[in-house]
C-alpha cells in the first residue's frame, strides 16, 4: 500500500490496484506548487467536508479523472450541480463499494461548500484495504466519540490532523491516538497557513515520548503503509 501527501488534507493511497484521492486542495496551496495535477489518477475521490481547502480542485480531478466521487449528501449535492456525474453520497454509518466496507464516522468541525451554500455535517472515514485499517479524521477537534473507534477496529494507521487553530493541534491528536488505540500517526492539516504553522521536529518527539510514531511526508512524497 502506498501513500502520496500533497499537502494540507490531500492525499492519496494505492491499495488493492485502485486509487484513492482525498480531500482535492493542491493548485491554491503554495506549498503544492510542485505537485503536477494534471498526472494525478484516481479511481475514487473521499470527500470529508465542503470547505474549499478541502475541495478546491474536486470537479477539476473529478472529471479529469473519471473517479467516483463520495461525500456527504450535501456536499455531493453541490458536486452534481458543477456537472460531476459519478457522485455516491452517504451519511454516517457503514456503506459497502467495490473495494469493500466504508466507514463514515463523526467529525467535530463545520462544513460549507464552496458557493455559501450548506454543507451538512463534516466527516471522517474508516476503509480497510490489503488487510490494514486505516482512519482519515477529516477535520476535526478532539472527541470522546473517537473511542468508539478502538472497540470497533483495529486500525493500523491513523490520518490525524495536528495544526491546530481550526482542528486538533499535536497534543490533541496524541490523546486521540489513545483513544482509538493507534501507534502509527499520519499528520495532516499543518504548516499551510500561518495559524496552522507548527515544529515538525518537536511534534514528532512529543508522539514519541507517548510511544507513537508520527510520520509527516514530504509534499509530493510517497512513502509505504
Amino acid at each position: 500500500m502506498k501513500y502520496t501527501y500533497y499537502g494540507q488534507s490531500c492525499f492519496l493511497i494505492e491499495a488493492d490496484g485502485k486509487k484513492f484521492l482525498f480531500d482535492p486542495f493542491i493548485k491554491s496551496n503554495p506549498l503544492a506548487k510542485d505537485v503536477d495535477t494534471s498526472a494525478i489518477e484516481a479511481d475514487y475521490i473521499l470527500v470529508s467536508h465542503g470547505h474549499g481547502d478541502h475541495v478546491a480542485d474536486l470537479v477539476e480531478l473529478a472529471k479529469q479523472t473519471n473517479a467516483e466521487v463520495i461525500a456527504m449528501v450535501e456536499v455531493a449535492k453541490w458536486i452534481k450541480e458543477q456537472g460531476v456525474d459519478k457522485v455516491t453520497d452517504i451519511n454516517f454509518g457503514t456503506q459497502k463499494f467495490p473495494f469493500g466496507k466504508l466507514r463514515t464516522v463523526w467529525a467535530v468541525h463545520s462544513s460549507s461548500n464552496p458557493d455559501g451554500s450548506y454543507g451538512g455535517n463534516p466527516a471522517g472515514f474508516v476503509l480497510e484495504l490489503e488487510r490494514k485499517q486505516i482512519y482519515f479524521a477529516g477535520d476535526t477537534a478532539l472527541t470522546t466519540e473517537m473511542k468508539l473507534l478502538a472497540e470497533l477496529h483495529n486500525l493500523d494507521y491513523a490520518i490525524l490532523p495536528i495544526g491546530g487553530h481550526y482542528t486538533m493541534d499535536v497534543v490533541d491528536a496524541i490523546v486521540a491516538s489513545k483513544y482509538i488505540d493507534c501507534d502509527q500517526v499520519i499528520g495532516v492539516h499543518y504548516n499551510t497557513f500561518p495559524p496552522i504553522s507548527i515544529d515538525t521536529e518537536d511534534a514528532v518527539a512529543k508522539f514519541k515520548r507517548e510511544g507513537k510514531t508520527l510520520l509527516l511526508p514530504k509534499i509530493g512524497e510517497t512513502i509505504n503503509l
